[in-house]
């Protein structure tokens, strides 16, 4: 333990306790709403493939699934009931899509004679969050709520936490912050316990408005919160705040966990480490390390992740390869996700030649960089001038087939405007599209940004009507115009 005390941390989004799946439920249109889709990454339901399915519970439910029929044909009703889900959920968004004032939205559905079920409700739901924007909040949150109630209301089918969760987050990303907490309450009331999605969800929308002490000593109080698969309700906390980068917050809650006599855990300390770490507090970051051998508590990845990433910043690239090797030693292999996290440090370190080195020694050691490793090492390139290098390793990166992201393309776009190539920046962002990568608004303010600030007004004009055109990002056009020549 003597040999890491030295060592400390950054990685604390590795920790994310929240897996979004990102896919396509209905086809069908969803109106103004729906015009104006520039969100991503939120979730769906999607046809399996495989011969099992954690849809398997709920086909039983209606009958749909025999065990003893042979598994092309459990496959074929399975198929026919996600078919069925998205039929309901694109006849619904249909009747949502005409609400407006004089319409009965509730008889219309009615009308409509179909199945509540959970899928469907939480597809519907889905499909409203996707597209929420600073234009069109308010009718979601109207439709979502409209859509909740009436389906809460309907036989042989009640809401989950699932539902609650989803309509919860429509609420959060709509502004309404009086109904969101209305809604748990009612959940609460339900019988529903709250979870650390639950939590998640409060403290990312509450965080913002200086609430998030509020959320926190809610939560402490709550006998319904579940907390689930973590040793004790403090850890699931302690973990969504780091996600949200309340490290103040998580030195007072750590205190009270203390002094309500629970014990820490391998996970307790890295989250804490990590906590210390951001605050600059180096002292307590090693002390906590120091601890936690004391204790009796090995490091796991994320705790040599963690050290690495020290390493890194602090531009101490032999005291890191001695702490690959002793993870070896002590039975640990490297992962990709080791040496990216150092080679993001010392990239940010300034040492594009340790970065070079250990980038080479990953590949020795069949640890093959992924799409991650490749953006951290071109943006570091970027950043030190050696564009030549950036791109390429950018074609190495699609030979060697790593799909480029939009985070790629971005650092590769600010690095070609850095060197004042800009015809060169504009056919990336083309490319990008032609290869179905859509651009983030990051990607078009960075493109905007720099032209104007060159003089090149009209190319950045033309930059900006190719977005609107595309129908992103219309609700941050202002933001756009914002940008003035330095």
């Amino acid at each position: 333990m003597n040999c890491i005390s030295l060592f400390g941390t950054r990685v604390y989004h590795r920790f994310s306790c929240c897996v979004v799946v990102s896919r396509k439920l209905s086809d069908g249109r969803f109106g103004e709403i729906r015009r104006d889709n520039g969100c991503n990454g939120k979730e769906s339901v999607e046809e399996p493939v495989s011969e099992s399915s954690d849809f398997d519970p709920i086909l039983k439910e209606y009958g749909l699934l025999e065990n003893e029929g042979p598994p092309r044909e459990r496959f074929s009703v399975r198929r026919s009931f996600f078919e069925d889900v998205r039929r309901c959920t694109s006849r619904v968004l249909e009747v949502l899509e005409k609400d407006e004032p004089g319409f009965d939205a509730k008889a219309a559905l009615d009308e409509l004679d179909v199945k509540v079920s959970g899928p469907v409700v939480r597809g519907v739901l889905f499909e409203i969050l996707k597209v929420v924007n600073y234009g069109n909040k308010m009718r979601c949150a109207k439709l979502g709520f409209k859509f909740f109630v009436w389906s809460g209301q309907k036989e042989n089918y009640r809401h989950t936490a699932e539902a609650y969760h989803l309509m919860m987050k429509i609420f959060a990303d709509c502004e309404e912050f009086k109904a969101m907490w209305r809604l748990v309450d009612e959940m609460i009331e339900k019988g529903h316990p709250t979870t650390a999605r639950t939590f998640n969800i409060l403290i990312c929308t509450c965080g913002q408005a200086g609430l998030a002490r509020n959320v926190v000593e809610r939560f402490i109080k709550s006998k319904t919160f579940n907390f689930r698969p973590f040793k004790h309700s403090y850890n699931a906390i302690l973990l969504s705040l780091l996600v949200v980068k309340q490290y103040k917050l998580i030195e007072w809650l750590y205190q009270q966990m203390l002094a309500e006599g629970y014990s820490q855990d391998i996970l307790t300390y890295n989250i804490m480490m990590c906590a210390k770490y951001r605050l600059g507090k180096l002292d307590q970051f090693h002390r906590l390390l120091d601890e936690m051998g004391r204790s009796g508590f090995s490091p796991d990845f994320h705790t040599y992740n963690l050290l690495l990433n020290v390493l890194g910043k602090g531009d101490k690239p032999l005291a890191a390869l001695n702490l690959l090797n002793h993870m070896r030693e002590e039975g640990f292999e490297p992962r990709v996700i080791h040496f990216t996290t150092l080679i993001d440090g010392l990239s940010r370190a300034g040492n594009m030649e340790a970065c070079k080195y250990f980038f080479d020694e990953m590949i020795k050691y069949d640890c093959l960089p992924d799409v991650v490793c490749y953006t951290v090492m071109i943006t570091g390139y970027m950043v030190a001038g050696e564009l030549e290098n950036a791109l390429e390793l950018f074609d190495e990166m699609v030979i060697d087939g790593q799909l480029p992201n939009v985070f790629t393309y971005n650092s590769i776009i600010r690095g070609l405007c850095m060197a004042g190539k800009f015809e060169e920046a504009c056919s990336m962002l083309k490319e990008m599209e032609s290869r179905g990568v859509n651009p983030n608004f990051t990607v078009y303010s960075t493109l905007v940004s720099y032209l104007r600030n060159a003089g090149k007004l009209s190319k950045a004009h033309e930059v900006i009507q190719h977005m609107v055109e595309k129908g992103q990002y219309a609700h941050l056009l202002s933001n756009l115009k914002r940008h003035r020549r330095c």
